[in-house]
Parts: C-alpha cells; sequence; structure tokens
C-alpha cells in the first residue's frame, strides 16, 4: 500500500493541490505545471481507485468534472506536511551529500 501512495512522485503533489477544496483537472495541471495529461489522468483513477478522491461528474454540456479529497486522502496531508518539513531540515544536507558522490 505504501508503494501505491509514494512510489508515484505526482500523488502527494495532488492531494497538497487538492488540500482547498475540488479542482477540474485543467486546473490541477496548470497549478502544478510539468505533469502530462496522461500521467495526471492515471493519477487520479489509481487515487479514486484507492478511495483518496471523490470524482464528481455534472451533467452540463460541456461536461465538467472535479476532483475533491475524500477523508482517506485529506488523513495524508499530515504526512505530506511532515515530508515537506524533513526536506526544509534536511534537504541541502542531502543534495551535498548526492553531490559528493558525483565526485
Amino acid at each position: 500500500m505504501g508503494v501505491d501512495l509514494f512510489g508515484n512522485s505526482w500523488l502527494p503533489v495532488i492531494v497538497y493541490m487538492l488540500r482547498d477544496g475540488p479542482m477540474r483537472p485543467g486546473e490541477l495541471r496548470a497549478a502544478i505545471g510539468g505533469i502530462s495529461q496522461k500521467m495526471l489522468t492515471q493519477t487520479l483513477r489509481r487515487m479514486e481507485q484507492l478511495t483518496l478522491v471523490h470524482r464528481r461528474r455534472y451533467a452540463e454540456a460541456p461536461p465538467r468534472v472535479e476532483y475533491e479529497l475524500t477523508e482517506a486522502g485529506r488523513d495524508l496531508l499530515g504526512p505530506i506536511y511532515a515530508l515537506g518539513e524533513w526536506v526544509d531540515k534536511h534537504g541541502r544536507a542531502v543534495n551535498a551529500a548526492l553531490a559528493g558522490d558525483e565526485d
């Protein structure tokens, strides 16, 4: 299960972007930057299977779809924030160590 959650590096980014409420796929893609439409679609589908997001379809023309975090998805925000704090605290040292390995 952990590999499913963090094996895809886009999943935590999408969870973080949805923290303030529902978003349409185009809004997500623009907010994230650097993610292909295919990868976004695949990740959102996987997140839906894992019950992390709820996909809401509106009966409109043109069709409109929004994604929002479920309770399980919102519960991931704590670990994602903690990981961000860890990176803030230790990221430079890790990058310096990795750069030293390349010499």
